[in-house]
């Protein structure tokens, strides 16, 4: 059985390499590219790469320069990974269609539990159903979601979150329980996470956003 290929993205040798061992020893298959230019070119000649690790501060094009570009043709699963703690970068990355989000210094078993969270979230969508619901149409085979008969595009964390909602329909849903089914692990975030792709995720979905409910003080509830 082939093994799961990621692309790792970062101008430090030596970051790379401890990425790399880690992800190795655990099964997966890693290419590196050492700035933002090389990390195109490989990622348009490999097609079977499944996610992208990507540093912010790069040379020749940075990680949201490469974050851009991918996300016109891909929805492949990215990670960003950045030295700073700027609430402006990480919102940025939210809004480019980032699906994790980690500073420097890390732990790479940390960064390792992310990686296997996203693919195994991936996987888990990929042979299901589709379901249907007030004008929306969620196809998990395809990842893809229509609104109204029209195709809308949302990145791989939007996708999970309104497909949780939907399974979820008419639950109040607490923003802990919200993070630990849709980002599947223990996140040492907050709830700015889970808004900001709400936020995102109702912007795409027209009036349709509608039917994501606010509950203050907890969370969030899916209705129509």
């Amino acid at each position: 059985m082939d093994r799961i290929k990621i692309l790792v993205v970062d101008d430090e040798s030596r970051m790379r390499k401890l990425v790399g061992d880690f992800l190795t020893r655990s099964g997966y298959e890693v290419v590196e590219a050492e700035d933002g230019e090389k990390a195109l070119d490989k990622f348009y000649a490999d097609k079977d790469i499944a996610l992208i690790i990507l540093d912010v501060m790069m040379p020749k094009m940075n990680g949201w320069e490469v974050c851009k570009e991918v996300r016109e043709t891909s929805k492949v699963p990215i990670i960003m990974l950045t030295a700073k703690g700027d609430e402006s970068d990480e919102l940025m990355g939210f809004d480019l269609g980032v699906d994790e989000y980690i500073s420097k210094p890390f732990s790479p078993k940390i960064l390792v539990a992310r990686v296997e969270a996203i693919l195994r979230r991936s996987n888990k969508s990929a042979g299901d159903e589709t379901m249907e619901i007030g004008g929306i149409l969620v196809d998990k085979a395809a990842h893809e979601v229509k609104v109204d008969g029209t195709t809308i595009e949302l990145s791989f964390k939007e996708f999970e979150l309104l497909t949780y909602f939907i399974e979820n329909k008419g639950i109040a849903l607490s923003r802990e329980k919200i993070l630990n089914n849709v980002w599947n692990y223990d996140y040492y975030g907050d709830a700015r996470t889970i808004d900001t792709h709400v936020k995102k995720l109702r912007s795409k979905m027209g009036d349709k956003g509608d039917y994501i409910k606010t509950i203050w003080g907890m969370g969030y509830k899916f209705e129509c």
